[in-house]
């Protein structure tokens, strides 16, 4: 017997409901009442389910219409901040008023998306420091403040989104001195979280999920309430999210900030230690001495690093350098608040540092994430769901859903990633026509994929003949930085269509220029294979370069592979085809995105027909026509 909220939701989609009477052309789509079905039965019974919801089901009203009728504290968790922006500012807002429910809503960030007044002010104060750009900004952001109500850096305008000024001003961890702030009461991170807390339907990331679950389990922090049901949007991504916050991370430019907060607390109070400063700066000197060694290498596996006898070198005086100035410093606890605060945190960094030299657990993977000015150290486990197993407890409905979860039509692995296996799973077709929609075309006579100069020129001579016949309309996605590179200074001197190359602008800014442009060709790798929405005939086309295979030489796909040989496992079957699976059907997903669209995809990389595994690839994409001839495919395009 179907239950209360399973009679709400279903009378929602009738022909008389709130969505017929509010929606503009609203046509009952028997996929998507089937998953909301599914999910008003896993909130009526506490019990869990995984939906893969292919594209055109409308799994987000699929959801969130069961969650506000239930009348339950709901926590949705998306995979970006265009989702979770979305869901709060647009989809929400709308079905609450469909539905006429008027339950409290919060959107709540990671702190770095928040201003910290405190830091603005000693920004402010400082102000001569900085260069003329990042005053302006500051200025720009102290302007915003006065009348920003939240201190979100979504809602400012007037300073670019990856500005020098709003990192110097962000909320952290590090620098939060808590109730002894002037700004305690009014601080926005703070309010952020009271919301979150009073609220019954709370928008927030993956990020800040796991981050607060973590912080709880380990009993330092309490900022998401205990929920009755958890819903993650954009669930594919939780396995690799999840191994980052079961492990450790460490970034050197939180110690880098660390070692200027202490020169800074010498230089304010504390004039009479010269030796405090002395010693700041020679940690921060032998800091620069070990990053620089680290960006000559590149190399990202630290066992393979710490190998080196330069490295090894650097890294335990580094380690000792700190040790001394941890000495010092406890030499004066006491006298300053601050510089006690600042020693806690000290020594919280060399326990991470040394645990990640040593590096001696087999179980987990030990890597360097490489940026501009900074490393970010990685620990990993290499199988997440025994501590996945004790997250996810029972008191609470966990609902999980992605337009590419299965792979082969099985849910089965990531059921068992995230320890799931006895939850409901469930595959929702796409009710797109995909064999009349759309055309897959493996180009014949393609070099191997291997030959990365071969396989430049033979794409750069695909993609002039597709975006000729498709008048620009093309997505070119790429599995490397390099090739993307090559591609595109190739196209740069031939191709009579505007191109815009990832890095140029930020991702939203190239897609606004795709948009507004109409015969653009988008050149990009990782972050535009997935979260991408252009409908119409504004696309036609999407070129992908490879198969995405993990680089065999990533340190946690090592670890994982090992951890599979353990197991007496192929680690190809089970670690490397899955995923290769799951990022490829990201890439798919960007071409056809509405029942109307039309086009063709063009994958350069002739495995998926002649090796075995290629069959695998394609069981689990959409069922396209496909075509070897890429005349047919070029003939196509001209009509789309």
């Amino acid at each position: 017997m179907a239950t209360r909220l399973e009679q709400q939701v279903a009378a929602t989609f009738t022909e008389n409901g709130p969505l017929a009477k509010h929606v503009k052309g609203f046509r009952l789509r028997q996929v998507q009442l089937d998953m909301a079905q599914s999910i008003s039965q896993s909130i009526a019974h506490k019990s869990n389910v995984i939906v893969e919801a292919g594209t055109g089901v409308g799994k987000t009203f699929a959801y969130l219409i069961p969650a506000l009728l239930s009348g339950k504290q709901v926590i949705v968790s998306t995979g970006s901040k265009n989702l979770q922006e979305q869901l709060f500012f647009k989809d929400l807002p709308e079905l609450t008023q469909m539905l006429n429910v008027s339950p409290q809503l919060a959107l709540l960030k990671g702190r770095s998306n928040y201003l910290c007044q405190y830091r603005l002010v000693e920004q402010m104060t400082a102000a001569s420091t900085v260069d003329e750009r990042t005053l302006d900004d500051l200025l720009r952001i102290h302007q915003w403040a006065g009348i920003s109500k939240d201190g979100d850096f979504g809602g400012l305008s007037s300073v670019a989104e990856d500005a020098f000024a709003i990192g110097l001003v962000a909320s952290s961890k590090e620098t939060c001195i808590g109730q002894k702030c002037d700004y305690y009461e009014d601080c926005f991170t703070r309010k952020a979280r009271m919301r979150a807390l009073e609220a019954r339907i709370i928008v927030v990331n993956h990020h800040l999920f796991f981050a607060d679950r973590v912080l709880k389990e380990t009993g330092f922090a309490e900022l998401l309430p205990d929920a009755d049901v958890v819903i993650f949007d954009e669930a594919h991504l939780l396995p690799d999210i999840a191994l980052t916050y079961f492990g450790q991370q460490c970034s050197t430019k939180a110690v880098v900030r660390l070692l200027e907060q202490i020169i800074e607390i010498y230089q304010s109070s504390l004039k009479d230690t010269g030796q405090i400063e002395s010693f700041s700066l020679r940690c921060l000197q032998q800091l620069r001495d070990w990053h620089n060694l680290l960006f000559e290498t590149g190399n990202s596996d630290w066992r393979r690093l710490i190998g080196m006898k330069s490295i090894a070198f650097a890294s335990w005086a580094l380690l000792d350098e700190l040790k001394l100035l941890q000495r010092l410093l406890q030499a004066h606890v006491g006298r300053s608040d601050e510089l006690d605060l600042s020693l806690e945190r000290l020594v919280e960094f060399i326990d991470k540092l040394s645990v990640f030299f040593h590096c001696d657990n087999p179980q987990v993977a030990y890597s360097v994430d490489y940026a501009s000015h900074t490393v970010l150290l990685r620990i990993s486990p290499m199988n997440v769901a025994k501590e996945c197993a004790a997250l996810f407890d029972q008191q609470t409905s966990w609902v999980f859903t992605s337009a590419t979860l299965q792979v082969q039509r099985s849910l089965g692995l990531f059921a068992a990633d995230m320890a799931m296996s006895d939850a409901k799973q469930l595959i929702m077709d796409s009710p797109f026509d995909y064999q009349a929609q759309s055309l897959l075309c493996v180009p014949r006579q393609l070099g191997h994929v291997s030959n990365q100069q071969m396989a430049a020129k033979q794409l750069v001579t695909v993609c002039q003949q597709a975006i000729r016949a498709a008048q620009g309309r093309t997505f070119i996605l790429f599995t490397s930085h390099r090739m993307l590179q090559l591609v595109a200074t190739e196209l740069n001197q031939r191709s009579e269509f505007p191109l815009l190359v990832q890095g140029q602008d930020s991702k939203q800014g190239l897609l606004k220029k795709f948009r507004q442009l109409g015969n653009a060709v988008l050149l990009g790798t990782g972050s535009f294979w997935e979260g991408v929405d252009v409908r119409g005939n504004l696309l036609s086309c999407v070129i992908i370069d490879k198969l995405p295979f993990i680089s065999p030489e990533d340190p946690l796909y090592r670890a994982r592979a090992e951890s599979a040989q353990q197991k007496q496992l192929d680690p190809f079957e089970t670690v490397s085809l899955p995923q290769a699976i799951i990022s490829l059907k990201q890439g798919v997903g960007r071409l056809i995105r509405d029942e109307k669209d039309k086009g063709v995809l063009i994958l350069c990389d002739n495995r998926i027909v002649n090796r075995p595994y290629g069959a695998a690839f394609l069981e689990s994409l959409p069922p396209m026509s496909r075509t070897r001839d890429l005349q047919k495919a070029l003939s196509l395009l001209q009509d789309c």
